[in-house]
């Protein structure tokens, strides 16, 4: 239950006002049909009264437009809701993933959780208090059924509630197992997505064309889809005949109560009026009960489902900042890495093994070597990614988990080596490397220039507010080589006393390199600086 209440405050603190108008909704539209059918009797029990006739018959349109104007306002109302749930989940689920360490990014069953809370988290939320207000709502109309069912006879009413219980085990039943269903091959479905990806997306476009891999892939695809319809589906079957047996009881309890209604109006015992009444009166506790069913059905089964959502937001990153924090030093004199050893998750050998490594400012400290020799894991370590299992890494003589997090890579300067292509324009792209300072186009052009791009940015259609990459209409998409360095721009506008350039000549020609390397012996005069190459 405490998934369901959590689920509840989330979607109470997303619009407190259109949460609050939904419950009053509810409870209208609850009575409203109860109020008709009431009216529906006196009117048929008044048909030879004139004047009696014609004021009923102006309540129950009434009522009727009254419930038409209701649903018009709970549909808009629920539409509010819904956008701003939608909303208030994906930026819940964009923090948490914005915090958790990168260790978080190496374990295949963080996937897994995190692929559950991504694929529950646009629809469940809602459909939780969709349940909840049906719940209340079928609670509702059932008492004003009980009231007026319970003047002729108790046992109808138990009868009433008898005949939908078979159908509310069945559901539980059918609820739990497509849960167990889902949960256990997760990484199935996730499968499914990456190949669905593969044949989608941009990125993979070229080489799956080049290959002929499309219908290699959708094969795969396609193979591992229809196992899983074919094991839902047989779920589903099984639970189906279930499900046929709980309609004939319902329909021999509509049947039972019929002919008592029928019987007590043939002997006088109730007025035409009345038997319409008590009918309807019926068929609507029995569409409650049902509904009532449905509803706790759905919460048990949004319970197990939400629950992965609740998972994913109840990870905690391991790497934090300390409680006092010590302030980053002003000049960063030397980095240093004192007798570091350190292993990645699930691996079953040291990357590094009691390194050490001094780095002085004023200098280019080299790291050079083949490929899975940990050169890159070391400025991981250095930018907290990850903390050595062993041994330290200080700034200045300190320990680094000292200082805090935040502070900390601000403070360093990246150019990875599988740099990000951001889609958004060319100054964005530069002033990235500085997000908490005001833009600056002066910045953005200075570093540009430092990188070499400037000429190639102010030739674009649109200068530095052009768009880059082909993802929106009227992006504009550069060479490898050009990105690059867009991201070496990013990496100078941060203006960091410490800097890591991972193979930053990769993609770069002579000419751009050569101009690369001025740029580092200028730079390596005020800064701190990690060249990082393969041999």
């Amino acid at each position: 239950m405490s998934t369901l209440w959590k689920m509840l405050v989330m979607v109470h603190q997303c619009s407190r006002r259109a949460f609050w108008l939904r419950v009053v909704y509810v409870v209208l539209q609850s009575l409203l049909p109860l109020a008709g059918i009431y009216v529906l009797k006196l009117l048929v029990d008044n048909l030879s009264d004139f004047h009696n006739t014609a004021l009923y018959v102006v309540c129950y349109v009434a009522i009727f437009f009254f419930g038409r104007l209701l649903s018009t306002l709970a549909s808009v109302n629920n539409d509010i809701l819904s956008q701003r749930l939608v909303d208030y989940i994906s930026d819940r689920i964009q923090r948490q993933s914005s915090r958790l360490d990168l260790a978080y990014y190496d374990n295949p069953a963080f996937h897994d959780t995190f692929h559950r809370a991504q694929q529950e988290s646009s629809y469940r939320p809602l459909e939780v208090l969709n349940n909840f207000m049906a719940l209340f709502g079928s609670i509702v109309t059932l008492a004003g059924v009980v009231v007026l069912l319970g003047a002729v006879s108790g046992w109808v009413i138990l009868l009433m509630v008898a005949a939908v219980l078979p159908s509310f085990f069945v559901r539980l039943a059918k609820a739990r197992r497509i849960y167990t269903f889902r949960r256990g091959n997760t990484q199935v479905y996730r499968r499914t997505a990456y190949y669905s990806a593969l044949l989608t997306h941009r990125d993979f476009a070229k080489e799956v064309r080049q290959y002929g891999l499309s219908g290699y892939i959708r094969g795969l695809y396609v193979d591992i889809r229809r196992g899983l319809v074919v094991r839902l589906l047989r779920i589903s079957r099984r639970l189906a005949w279930y499900d046929a047996l709980c309609a004939a009881v319902e329909s021999a309890a509509l049947l039972s109560v019929l002919l008592l209604f029928v019987q007590r109006a043939y002997v006088g015992a109730i007025t035409v009026g009345s038997f319409v009444m008590l009918f309807e009166a019926f068929r609507r506790g029995q569409s409650s009960l049902q509904s009532l069913v449905r509803s706790v059905a759905g919460l048990y089964d949004n319970r197990l489902f939400a629950g992965n959502l609740f998972e994913f937001l109840a990870l905690e990153p391991r790497l934090v900042s300390p409680s006092d924090p010590m302030p980053f030093p002003e000049q960063v004199d030397c980095v240093e890495f004192r007798n570091v050893s350190f292993r990645y998750p699930d691996m079953d050998r040291d990357v590094l093994t009691r390194f050490s490594l001094t780095a002085r400012r004023g200098t280019v400290c080299h790291i050079e070597g083949e490929n899975g020799y940990g050169k890159s894991t070391l400025m991981k370590l250095l930018m907290r990614f990850y903390d050595p299992d062993d041994g330290v890494v200080c700034i200045n003589g300190i320990d680094i988990r000292r200082f805090d997090l935040t502070e900390l890579r601000r403070h360093i300067g990246v150019l990875f080596q599988d740099f990000v292509r951001y889609h958004f324009t060319a100054s964005d792209n530069i002033a990235f490397g500085d997000i908490t300072a005001p833009p600056s186009r002066d910045r953005v052009v200075s570093a540009a220039r430092q990188a070499g791009v400037e000429h190639i940015l102010e030739s674009l259609p649109d200068g530095y507010d052009t768009m880059l990459g082909r993802l929106y209409t009227g992006g504009e998409e550069l060479s490898m080589g050009q990105w690059q360095r867009v991201a070496l721009a990013r990496l100078y506008y941060s203006d960091a006393p410490i800097l890591i350039l991972d193979e930053p000549t990769a993609w770069m020609d002579v000419t751009a390199r050569a101009h690369f390397d001025s740029i580092v012996s200028t730079l390596q005069q005020q800064k701190l600086i990690f060249l990082i190459q393969h041999i």
